[in-house]
């Protein structure tokens, strides 16, 4: 008898125990990490990783595309805001023409047409833009899956090789992306590539923000500054002419900081003025609400902007010019195989 009870005391600390449940621990932006797993048909799992600085900043970044899923920043009340408009989950992020925070290559922007020229070989591209490619084709690297490192609490390495032919461009190449979180409360993006043969590129990441908060329900309040003189002028496909055109009188000019135009569709490519070391503010924005400002800090020559009426929010995708294949005029973008492509890119928050 006394053997039959222990049996069954013991049994019933057994379903009890099955019966509890595993309360996860959310990130301090509310993310449940086992939402963002998934499976690739590779036998790759994405998930969800977290960087921190000593001061409390938090950025998540997932595999798929290396994005930038939410970044927390305090406001002028001290209050922890995420500024990254993004998903609480996987799902909308396999969508292969959604860019949301995700490393755009090999060629961020449009390409014109379906050949390219180098070395006098042609190579046809992928299209996913009517007759233009965007974003490096149906599946840039914003639907690949990026190997992640995690050296430290506030830095990931992320690496990809893109095989030749892939989207339709040359050469093998190798990228390595490296995120950290200063204690600047800044993001740094420092991107790396080498190829085998020769090809173009041009990387860049197209992280929406709201300074609002990411929930916030319109860009009003926001104002910017773009240290942009000039732009490159599109057709109607969003296809640059080749020409240079000054923003002086434009509803493009953002010289000084002033109130952002809401009513405007800003899909455009500025041409900095002072690109090169990095370590010169080429733009920011500052929500009046919140009181949070970011300013950008590239190597790279352009950037474009873009808002996004649907979502509230806006793009400083730091990069090279659209197009620039087909452009003589515009900054090569050719990658050699002695070469090494170099660029940094650092959004820096602060309290206005």
């Amino acid at each position: 008898m006394k053997k039959c009870l222990l049996v069954c005391f013991a049994m019933s600390l057994f379903i009890v125990s099955c019966k509890k449940e595993v309360i996860e621990t959310q990130t301090l932006s509310g993310l449940l990490p086992s939402k963002f797993t998934y499976h690739t048909e590779e036998g790759d799992t994405n998930r969800l990783y977290i960087m921190k600085n000593a001061k409390g900043m938090e950025v998540t970044v997932i595999n798929w595309g290396a994005r930038i899923v939410s970044a927390m920043v305090p406001d002028k009340a001290g209050k922890w805001q995420n500024v990254v408009v993004g998903y609480d989950s996987i799902e909308p992020y396999l969508k292969l023409n959604d860019y949301h925070g995700a490393v755009l290559g090999r060629y961020a922007g449009r390409i014109a047409g379906e050949t390219i020229l180098l070395d006098r070989v042609t190579y046809r591209l992928r299209l996913n833009d009517g007759k233009n490619m965007l974003n490096g084709g149906p599946r840039g690297f914003s639907a690949q899956y990026f190997t992640i490192e995690q050296p430290n609490d506030q830095s990931l390495i992320c690496s990809y090789f893109s095989k030749e032919d892939e989207e339709g461009f040359p050469g093998n190449l190798q990228v390595t992306v490296t995120y950290t979180v200063t204690e600047e409360n800044a993001i740094r993006i420092d991107y790396q590539a080498v190829s085998n043969p020769a090809t173009f590129i041009n990387l860049s990441n197209q992280s929406y923000f709201n300074l609002s908060g990411a929930a916030a329900s319109t860009l009003e309040g926001h104002r910017l500054f773009v240290d942009a003189s000039t732009y490159t002028p599109t057709r109607d496909d969003l296809i640059p002419t080749g020409a240079f055109a000054k923003v002086k009188g434009t509803p493009l000019d953002y010289t000084t900081l002033r109130p952002l135009n809401i009513k405007y569709n800003y899909d455009l490519n500025y041409v900095l003025n002072k690109p090169g070391k990095g370590d010169k503010m080429v733009a920011k924005a500052v929500s009046d609400s919140t009181g949070i400002s970011m300013e950008v800090y590239t190597t790279e020559p352009g950037m474009q902007f873009y808002t996004d009426q649907s979502d509230p929010s806006f793009c400083m995708a730091t990069q090279h010019f659209p197009d620039s294949p087909h452009q003589a005029k515009f900054p090569s973008t050719i990658l050699r195989v002695d070469s090494t492509f170099k660029s940094q890119t650092v959004y820096k928050f602060g309290i206005e």
